[in-house]
């Protein structure tokens, strides 16, 4: 058991740090709170099944030409939907949630209410120390954690991630010297979204997919971003860790735990927002420095 709860919550502890991570980046560079954001997860997971099932592509082809795809749509949603209103933020909100309820009934239309799945990219097992670990978590895990150190690079050591981090912590002084806020919004967007489908399509063969299964991760993602700190990077890794871990111990310890874990996650969520409202590493509101 003690196995299982390790390469479980390590897999889904990068899986959600990748998801909100995303979600902490479009906030504090455009104060978006996109809601939308598990739905490009959702719609990554269904584009690889589409390109490798029924378009019959190899996954070294399907896999990249769903994430670009799902990122298009992204900044193609952003400039269409959120730009126009985007210092409405109750109005972003709101949108966010009607698109998407759009991409959960599109997929109903298209691909029916089925369970459907992807195959493994790789299959076998591995036994160091008497775990049993699929290669395909070992394969998700690998992707997803190199995905999150090119992106602290790209954060860190490129001019677009300056632009970003200045445009977090203050837009009017990133706009007062010269740095246009709405592309910098935009760069952002696409760059959350695109970390949304690469955990999509790496979780894809893992996962059961349905037009709802964008909803469970909504949840945690929102429970992990208080936890850490909203808009905090850093807040999101180790938040993600934390609720990961706990998620996994929960299913693995408690008769019914698979059905808890939801609860789980808003029981902290709520116990965080009465005790700590800024979370482990954010501010109250405006402003994380």
């Amino acid at each position: 058991m003690l196995s299982d709860i390790l390469v479980y919550g390590l897999m889904n502890g990068a899986v959600y740090a990748m998801l909100a991570v995303g979600f902490s980046l479009i906030f504090g560079a455009a104060r978006i709170i996109n809601l939308a954001h598990t739905a490009f997860f959702m719609v990554a997971a269904y584009a690889v099944f589409y390109t490798g099932t029924s378009m019959a592509l190899h996954p070294v082809i399907a896999i990249p030409l769903s994430i670009l795809i799902v990122t298009l749509v992204g900044v193609f949603v952003y400039y269409v939907f959120m730009e126009p209103i985007r210092e409405h933020e109750t109005a972003v909100l709101i949108i966010t949630v009607a698109v998407a309820l759009v991409f959960q009934e599109l997929i109903l239309i298209i691909f029916g209410g089925h369970y459907r799945g992807v195959s493994s990219i790789v299959s076998g097992y591995i036994n160091p120390l008497g775990l049993r670990i699929s290669y395909q978590y070992l394969l998700t895990i690998g992707v997803v954690s190199l995905s999150l150190v090119a992106v602290w690079l790209v954060l860190m050591k490129t001019r677009l991630g300056v632009a970003i981090r200045s445009s977090a912590q203050d837009r009017e002084i990133a706009n007062l010297m010269g740095m246009n806020v709405a592309n910098i919004a935009a760069a952002t967007m696409a760059l959350s979204v695109g970390l949304a489908a690469i955990a999509g399509v790496m979780v894809a063969p893992l996962y059961t997919l349905e037009p709802h299964m964008w909803l469970d991760p909504l949840v945690l993602v929102l429970a992990i971003v208080i936890l850490g700190g909203l808009g905090s990077i850093k807040g999101s890794f180790v938040g993600a860790l934390i609720l990961a871990f706990i998620e996994v111990t929960v299913v693995f310890t408690m008769p019914g735990g698979a059905f808890l874990k939801v609860a789980i996650a808003l029981a902290i969520m709520l116990v965080i927002l009465v005790v700590r409202p800024e979370g482990l590493f954010g501010v109250y509101l405006e402003g994380e420095r």
